[in-house]
């Protein structure tokens, strides 16, 4: 049984793979707006604000098996109408919050014999979509941090990242709202239909742990085929 932290496990893909988790590990998962109690055994959560110049971990043991990190922002508009704070805004939720994270934790999941790193990007930084621009400008730092962490940190750490399409979760709410909404969206997928948070939960829980133990640096795309398929 291991130890794992998942940060932003409150809603969504973290919260999913929070329980997942929980069922044969320690699992310690955080939330920032949406409050959150466990009623498993396994599972804990604690307050965090990743956005603070000091995080507070100190609920963790000495040994961390695994880190997610799985906060996330969508905002879409015109290239033109986002401002330069926007674009530092959302950088320091998603790369400068991943990066403190690691570097907290980081001797602690040296204690481990097997320890990974989950990020998650998004389908927009390698396919190339309007509207666009500033999710992807941030994964997109996040996709280099992995790959240049995986180096670095190998072979004692292991570090990937999963790149979604759209999924039914409350982050996609204002996408999904609508049945009009929904069938536009799923329609653009080869596959026809918008993704879970539990196909994406699986395969994060894949990587956190011991038999993907020879997967490092990968950025792998779970998008009912929108990267990769035109028909």
């Amino acid at each position: 049984m291991g130890n794992f932290l998942i940060i932003g496990g409150s809603s969504g893909i973290g919260a999913e793979l929070a329980r997942r988790m929980s069922k044969n590990n320690r699992v310690f998962a955080t939330y920032h707006t949406n409050v959150r109690e466990s009623n498993l055994e396994r599972l804990s959560y604690h307050s965090l604000n990743v956005l603070e110049d000091t995080l507070n971990l100190d609920f963790l043991p000495e040994q961390l098996d695994g880190l997610a990190y799985c906060p996330g922002s969508i905002n879409l508009k015109p290239f033109h109408r986002l401002t330069a704070e926007s674009f530092v805004d959302d950088y320091r939720l998603q790369v400068l919050g991943a990066i403190k994270t690691v570097q907290n934790v980081l001797p602690r999941l040296k204690q481990s014999s097997n320890a990974a790193i989950v990020f998650f990007s998004t389908v927009a930084v390698q396919a190339g979509f309007a509207l666009h621009s500033q999710v992807s400008a941030s994964k997109g730092a996040l996709e280099g941090l992995t790959r240049a962490l995986a180096a670095e940190l190998s072979p004692k750490i292991r570090v990937n990242a999963i790149a979604p399409s759209l999924t039914d979760t409350s982050l996609a709410a204002q996408l999904l709202n609508t049945p009009e909404k929904r069938e536009a969206n799923a329609q653009r997928h080869p596959l026809k239909r918008i993704g879970s948070s539990g196909e994406i939960a699986s395969l994060a829980a894949y990587l956190l742990q011991e038999n993907s133990g020879w997967i490092t640096g990968q950025i792998f795309p779970v998008d009912g085929g929108l990267s990769v398929i035109r028909g």
